[in-house]
């Protein structure tokens, strides 16, 4: 057993669009958190693998924390909150700004309850000027004993390696949980109906925030290993989503379709043949057996 090395559990909470998931993707070095300029974009525990000289980070990307609307809000914050007990690390991201409003005060209160320790990030470093960011780390400061507090911009990646060193001091020693090469421990499905959805997002507009979901139907290799064909379906809550999905003769889908083909084709190094339905299932978010279909687990909805 290798003792000079460090391997543990670290979770990213914070409020929605904080960019937990554009961090995570920068430190792994690889897409596999989707990002999306909407709110409560991540809906499973994401772990992904950090490994270097020093050991390995499991990270797992948490929804957000925030008060639940449905089933799936339910269950995204039971996620959030019971992985907090779970992990070595908790990395809590903010914005930056010295306004400390209900969700983070929200937060604060889960906080307090752990003896984790919590490293504070605060993110974004990038859109402000660099004498402000003082009077963040003082006004947050005030509010609990983090470990540590490290700013960064997980968009530009300023800092980003002082925060993996940081997170390094509080793991404990010991053997590594993943061979040096796995950087997530997702389904290639789940990864593949995430990239679908992601693209989704980021093509329609504030009508169709969250009420879809993506199935992969089929995923094949040809027999030569160059290409993959995917079937998947776009699930909405609504016909009039679905006339939305689809666009005018078809627009809208080719336009999800052609940019999440170009991120998986870059995910699984190969040429991928794509094809898109759309299926109206009322209320799936607050159907237990949807929701298990869609790739979330019933048994993180009860616990």
């Amino acid at each position: 057993m290798e003792t000079n090395k460090k391997s543990g559990f670290v979770t990213l909470i914070g409020r929605p669009n904080v960019g937990k998931s554009t961090l995570m993707n920068r430190l792994i070095g690889q897409k596999i958190a989707i990002t999306s300029n909407k709110p409560q974009t991540t809906r499973n525990k994401i772990q992904t693998v950090y490994t270097c000289e020093q050991g390995q980070i499991v990270f797992l990307d948490t929804p957000g924390i925030h008060k639940a609307k449905n089933k799936l809000g339910d269950y995204m914050v039971n996620v959030a909150q019971h992985t907090l007990s779970e992990v070595d690390v908790i990395l809590w991201l903010v914005e930056p700004s010295t306004f400390i409003g209900a969700g983070e005060r929200h937060i604060i209160e889960q906080l307090k309850k752990t003896k984790t320790p919590v490293i504070l990030v605060i993110n974004k470093t990038d859109t402000v000027k660099r004498e402000e960011i003082l009077t963040f780390i003082d006004a947050y400061r005030k509010e609990l004993d983090f470990a540590e507090i490290v700013p960064v911009s997980a968009l530009k990646g300023d800092n980003t390696q002082d925060l993996i060193d940081s997170i390094f001091k509080y793991l404990p020693y010991g053997p590594m949980f993943y061979d040096e090469d796995t950087v997530t421990d997702q389904p290639q499905r789940q990864i593949v109906s995430e990239l679908i959805r992601e693209q989704a997002l980021r093509c329609l507009d504030e009508e169709i925030p969250h009420g879809i979901a993506v199935s992969i139907d089929q995923m094949k290799w040809r027999a030569d290993d160059s290409i993959v064909d995917i079937d998947a379906t776009i699930v909405c809550e609504r016909d009039s989503h679905k006339g939305i999905i689809i666009g005018k003769g078809g627009s809208m889908l080719k336009k999800i379709g052609s940019r999440a083909r170009k991120e998986i084709e870059d995910l699984l190094e190969t040429q991928v043949n794509l094809k898109l339905w759309v299926k109206v299932k009322k209320d799936w978010r607050d159907s237990d057996f949807l929701l298990k279909n869609f790739g979330y687990n019933a048994k993180d909805i009860t616990r």
